[in-house]
Order: structure tokens, then C-alpha cells, then sequence
């Protein structure tokens, strides 16, 4: 049956506005829209989701079996594995008809077996925080920050109603539920007690969402009384703060996208003084783990790569740093944890994730026995650490997953690498992971690069050129596109659907390298990538000519923006989620949030004409082209922070003014979230509305509506 012919897409007004830069003289229409008090910007935004809603009314059926078929696969009553941590069993619950997790407790003596999992509430039980009390009756909610007190006494907690990523904290006591402090509000990420628990350590951010303070406040009392800690005034720099694992160190990281410094504190004396465990010297990264009378450092001194170093406790310098492994052929060192049995390297090889364990042996020259890397099963994986609160653990908890095989947590015994499956995510209705099929592959990019790209599928979908396709990239800030199992995406690749991940250059797959040469004036690449992969799926036969849909969200929006105006004929349907792609006028702004931290990933176009011109060149808003394109599907937040509503905004607005589409064959629409931040909405059933609205459209645009088998998916 024909659709209903569409609405009139809402037209945004134009004012006139010229940008000049280095003699280069951009009108721009909708400049206006930066202006996110203007009445009239939420009107077209309220417009725009109007006419969205209008446009897909007919998938409506299709968003309500998508969404259920997710949760029917839900396990909806379920915990995490308990883990030990003092007196303590700490885990957290999930219940049938709740958004949100709660997090709870239950009393530990020593020697007492690992609770099950899979049981019924535990003697004892505590709340330590319920996300669907503290969410109450507000549409968002997200945490900054979850942590107890040493002696196990005192929650701090940190609550976001907004999506604006400022935080109100609430001191309290587990057990009776008392709030000792509520003073604290409007602060930033992250926060830690003193190690008696009178002190909470905090921080606060600048006019552009820029962590620059450490604050010391005593539980109690006023924030008025609070005492500035430190004060970061280069705006390249942002600060975290975190404990080490025995609780006796805080530690508080600053850092740019290329240089590093942390200061490290004896949490006994919160009064004392901050140590600098070396000063900063420009293009110098390291991360510090106190690990008992040494730390720990990786660096990158010597090699982009990185290297594992130890250097004495009280070290103020580089030159007191000792060499203790050095990063192989293809290996990036990416973080270590300290225990009292052994050393975990956490690193990329081979383009993908491995833990390497390092024991200890006081014998030898270097403190440790010969490494020895965690087995992973599956070729395709990603490895990471789990929760591993307390230092004298002799297992590890080590998560495993891949692009098919559900998430997976492994206790690892530190001395013999013996395992045992402690939970693995359960997926209810009929899944069944012998029924999906995962794969490396490599296109070859422009300049003869080999670029990796991970193919998912239903088994028995060949590559006989037939199939629909929804490639993603991100390929930004050296964050890698590790594999992850899904449910959601079950849905996609149930009707037949190829799900393809372009592993791009500016992501941090390959190393160093890999990143470098795809971020400041070799951008580029990352997208010439994105186009060499997506004609890799067509010519391999994975995907038919004109059935192939492209996703990214964020700096991967950014790079949806730029391909698509590359190759608009290579795509059926592309989703940009709160994509930045009015990224030139946004970096030459320094007063905006991120901008000025953000120089060092695409360069300065306000003071460099050459990276200006780069951007120019790329930057999706300003090089669209009046040909035919995809359809597009624009997603956003009102209150996000780091990409603001008004760069999808105009980009649609200026999308609609120059491409040739037809808008009922291939319609350009922008859908925002009215109480959401830069992750979207909040709450596991939110999330999944969510999900099946924007896959609703990219099937629907696919021809990939019907499941491959016919069935339907109960729980």
C-alpha cells in the first residue's frame, strides 16, 4: 500500500550573517540558532519533531515489534556478580518495570563463597543507592559519581536531572539512610573521600564545561567553607580525580589530548600537600598506579606506544622512572593495575584488546616473573578488567565479549590463568549464539592502507550481493570501535541485515600511528576510510549496490556529515546522532565549551590557515552539494553540552535547501530529545524506545523490515 503523501518539512528562518576568517567571507543563514535561549529555535525544534513524527507514522508497528523484541530478551530481574570489598559483598540489581539500577550490598565474613548471581536477596541487604528512587518523577537522570567511604560507612553520590552533565551531591549514611550533606551542587564528575571519611574531594567546571578545579570539602559543613585545592588554567587541560586500590592515595590526573601530569596525596593527611609526580613537558603522557612501595607508570617518553615503567613512591620527576617492559611490535600500552600478586597491563594488539599479567617475584631483578598474556576464545574480542576493588585478590575479575557472544565475566586466577565463567549475560527469547557469524576483513583505503573492518550476520547470509547493510564508524580522539554484544542489534541483523564497523584512522585500533593519522590536517583520512570500507562491503558482495546505510554519533556524526557528502550515491540511509557537524564555526569560537581543549585533535583554525582550510575543506555543514542524497535521519539533545542542538539544527535546515531529494523517497528529518544530554535519554526502557524509533526508519529505508525466519521473539 502506497504511504500517505508526506507534510511540508518545517523551513527554519534565515537571517543574514557572514563569518570571515583569514580572507575567507561564509554566509551563513542559520548562525542565529546558536542562540539556544531563542524562543523561536525551540519552536522549530518542537516543528521538527512534528513532521518527523509525521513522516513515519506508518512505522509505528515496526517500533513497537522492535521494541519488544528487545525486551523480550531482556533478563529484566537480574545482578551483577557480588564482589568482595571489605565487609562487603557489593553488587547491583535490575527489576522488572524499572528504568535503573540499584545498587546494593550484603555482609561478608572472611572466607565466605561468592554469592550466586543468579540467587534470591542476600540476609542483610542494604540500598547503598537506588537510581529509581533518586530519578523520582524527573525525565533524566544520570550519575557523575558513585563511591563509599573506605570504612564502608558513607555513600557520596552525584545526581544529574538535566543531561547537562552538572552534578548535585548527596552525602549519606548506608545503613540508616541518614543525608549528612546536600551542600554540594552544580559540580563536575567524579569525587572521592579522604580515608577517614571526613573529606570528599570534588570537582568544579569552567563556563566551558571544562573540569579546572579540585575542591576539599568537609562532610557537614558549607560549600562556602570548601577549600580550592588546585586550579587548572590551561584550557587545554582537564583533571580527574580517583583512589588507588588500597585506598591510601588519591590521585588526581590532568591532562590535554597530547601532554599529562598527576598529582598524587597520602589519604591519611587530606590537609597535606599534593605532590607532582612529574611536571609536565609538552607531547608527555603517563598514567600513575600506586602499587605498595612503587608506582607503576605508563608513558610514552620513549615510544608513541607506550612503555611500563616503576619508579620509587615519593618520584617527582622523569628521570626516576625504571624501565620494566617495553611495548612489542603492533602493541599499544594503554593502562595497568596494581596488585599484591601481580601486575595486569591492559593493551591493544593486533588492533584489538588483551590483558597481559605480569606476577610478582620479589626475586628477581625487575619485581616480576615472565608475562604472560589472558586467552581469549574468540578471534573478534574485546578483554577488559571487571570490578577488582580490593589489592590482595588472587583472582581477577576479566570481562570478555565479541560481536556475538554476550558479555562474559571470568574470574582469572593470578597464578596459575586458570578460569572459571562467573556470569554470562543472558539473553532470553531463543537466542542463540551458533546463529550469528562474525568476521575481520580489510579494505584497502586511497592510499593503499589496509583497514580493518568487522562484518556481524544471521548464519546462512553469504555474500551473494544481496543484502542490506548499516555500516558505523567513529574514528575519533584515538577511541577504538571495540567489538560489543548487543541485543538491540539483533534486530538488525534478524532481518537480514550485514553490520559492518569501519575500524578508521583517528581511531586508536592500530596505535598510535593509527591515531595520528587521522586527526589535525590528516582528518581526511578518516573519512576517504569510511568510503574505501563502505565500497569494500558492496564489492565483496556483502552488500547490494543501493541498500547500504551508514551510522555515527557524536565525532562519528561528524564523519556521517563529511562521507556522506563524498559519496552520497554509495548510501540508501544515513543516522547521524548528535552530530558535529557545524565543526569549523564551532572550533572557531574558543568561548564555547570543549573548543579550546579540542585544538589539539583538529588544530586551530582561529590562528592557522591551514588548518583552517583543512576544515573548511571537510566540515559537513559547509560543503553540502545539490545532488541527490540518502535519506538522513538526524538525531539530538536539547541539553547536550558537547555537541549543541543547534549543529543538526542547520545542518537538516541546510540540507534540505540544496540537496535534490525527492522528500518522500528519501526524507531529511531531525528528531530531539527534549530531556535528554549527549547520550540521550536515560533509563534502560527510554534508551530502548529510542533505539527502535531510529532503526525503525533505517530498516524501513533498507527494505529490511521482515525478520529472516518469520518468527516472533517472546520472552
Amino acid at each position: 500500500m502506497a504511504r500517505p503523501t508526506p507534510p511540508s518539512p518545517p523551513t527554519a528562518p534565515q537571517r543574514p550573517h557572514v563569518r570571515e576568517h583569514h580572507g575567507d567571507r561564509v554566509e551563513d543563514p542559520y548562525w542565529w540558532m546558536r542562540d539556544l535561549e531563542d524562543p523561536e529555535l525551540l519552536s522549530h525544534l518542537e516543528a521538527e519533531n512534528a513532521y518527523a513524527e509525521a513522516v513515519t507514522a506508518d512505522l509505528a508497528p515496526l517500533r513497537a515489534t522492535l521494541f519488544a523484541e528487545i525486551k523480550a530478551r531482556v533478563k529484566e530481574d537480574d545482578l551483577s556478580v557480588p564482589v568482595a570489598s571489605g565487609p562487603w559483598w557489593y553488587f547491583s540489581r535490575t527489576a522488572q518495570g524499572r528504568q535503573y539500577t540499584a545498587h546494593v550490598r550484603a555482609p561478608r565474613a572472611e572466607g565466605d563463597p561468592r554469592p550466586d548471581p543468579e540467587g534470591a536477596p542476600l540476609p542483610g541487604e542494604e540500598v547503598v543507592l537506588d537510581g529509581n528512587v533518586e530519578a523520582g518523577d524527573s525525565e533524566f537522570f544520570s550519575l557523575g559519581a558513585l563511591t563509599v567511604s573506605p570504612d564502608h560507612r558513607l555513600v557520596a553520590f552525584a545526581v544529574d536531572t538535566a543531561g547537562d552533565e552538572r552534578f548535585d551531591l548527596t552525602v549519606r549514611e548506608v545503613s540508616s539512610g541518614e543525608v549528612l550533606d546536600r551542600s554540594l551542587t552544580r559540580i563536575g564528575y567524579g569525587c572521592e573521600f579522604s580515608h577517614d571519611g571526613r573529606f570528599v574531594f570534588y570537582t568544579r567546571v569552567d563556563d566551558a564545561w571544562r573540569p579546572h578545579q579540585l575542591w576539599r570539602h568537609r562532610v557537614g559543613t558549607e560549600a562556602a567553607d570548601d577549600v580550592l585545592v588546585h586550579q587548572e588554567d590551561d584550557e587545554r587541560f582537564w583533571m580527574g580525580i580517583s583512589s588507588s586500590r588500597d585506598e591510601r592515595w588519591l590521585l588526581l590526573g590532568l591532562g590535554s589530548k597530547t601532554t599529562s601530569e598527576v598529582r598524587i596525596l597520602d589519604s591519611t593527611d587530606p590537609e597535606g600537600e599534593w605532590r607532582v609526580v612529574a611536571p609536565r613537558r609538552e607531547g608527555v603522557e603517563y598514567d600513575v598506579e600506586p602499587a605498595g612501595d612503587r608506582l607503576l607508570v605508563v608513558h610514552n617518553t620513549h615510544t608513541p606506544d607506550s612503555d611500563l615503567a616503576w619508579a620509587p613512591l615519593d618520584a617527582t620527576s622523569h628521570e626516576q622512572w625504571v624501565p620494566l617492559l617495553a611495548s612489542g611490535e603492533g602493541e599499544r600500552f594503554v593502562g595497568v593495575d596494581a596488585f599484591d600478586r601481580a601486575t595486569v597491563l591492559s593493551l591493544r594488539t593486533g588492533g584489538l584488546t588483551a590483558l597481559r599479567v605480569l606476577p610478582r617475584d620479589e626475586a628477581s631483578v625487575s619485581g616480576h616473573a615472565a608475562p604472560w598474556d589472558v586467552p581469549v576464545e574468540q578471534p573478534v574480542h574485546s578483554i577488559g578488567l571487571g570490578d577488582n576493588p580490593e589489592p590482595d585478590q588472587s583472582t581477577i575479575q576479566v570481562v570478555v565479549e565479541s560481536w556475538t557472544t554476550p558479555r562474559t565475566v571470568l574470574d582469572v586466577d593470578l597464578a596459575t590463568g586458570a578460569h572459571t565463567v562467573l556470569k554470562r549475560q543472558p539473553v532470553l527469547g531463543g537466542f542463540d549464539a551458533a546463529d550469528y557469524e562474525e568476521s575481520r576483513e580489510w579494505a584497502t583505503a586511497d592510499d593503499g592502507t589496509a583497514v580493518p573492518v568487522s562484518i556481524v550476520r544471521r548464519r546462512g547470509v553469504t555474500a551473494d550481493g544481496t543484502n542490506p547493510g548499516l555500516l558505523g564508524a567513529y574514528g575519533a580522539y584515538e577511541i577504538s570501535s571495540d567489538p560489543y554484544f548487543s541485543v538491540a542489534r539483533l534486530g538488525l541483523v534478524d532481518r537480514g541485515v550485514v553490520f559492518a564497523v569501519a575500524h578508521v584512522r583517528g581511531g586508536g585500533e592500530m596505535g598510535r600511528r593509527w591515531y595520528d593519522d587521522g586527526k589535525l590536517t590528516a582528518k581526511p583520512n578518516t573519512f576517504s576510510d569510511t568510503v574505501a570500507v563502505a565500497r569494500h562491503l558492496v564489492d565483496a558482495g556483502w552488500v547490494a549496490p543501493g541498500r547500504l546505510g551508514l551510522e555515527g554519533g557524536s565525532a562519528g556524526g561528524l564523519l556521517v556529515g563529511a562521507v556522506v557528502n563524498l559519496a552520497p550515491e554509495r548510501f540508501r540511509v544515513v543516522h547521524a546522532a548528535v552530530p558535529f557537524v557545524d565543526a569549523l564555526t564551532t572550533i572557531l569560537q574558543p568561548e564555547l565549551p570543549l573548543t579550546v581543549g579540542e585544538w589539539e585533535e583538529w588544530g586551530d583554525p582561529l590562528h592557522d590557515p591551514e588548518v583552517y582550510a583543512a576544515m573548511r575543506a571537510y566540515t559537513p555543514y559547509e560543503n553540502i552539494r545539490a545532488v541527490e542524497y540518502p535519506a538522513v535521519l538526524a538525531t539530538s539533545s536539547l541539553h547536550d553540552t558537547r555537541v549543541y542542538v543547534t549543529e543538526p539544527a542547520k545542518w537538516v535546515a541546510r540540507l534540505r535547501g540544496t540537496v535534490t531529494n525527492d522528500p518522500e523517497r528519501s526524507p531529511i528529518l531531525l528528531r530531539t530529545e527534549l530531556s535528554a544530554g549527549h547520550g540521550g535519554r536515560s533509563g534502560r526502557y527510554a534508551a530502548w524506545e529510542q533505539i527502535a524509533w531510529e532503526w525503525a526508519f533505517v530498516l524501513d529505508r533498507l527494505g529490511a523490515t521482515e525478520r529472516l525466519d518469520g518468527s516472533r521473539v517472546s520472552g
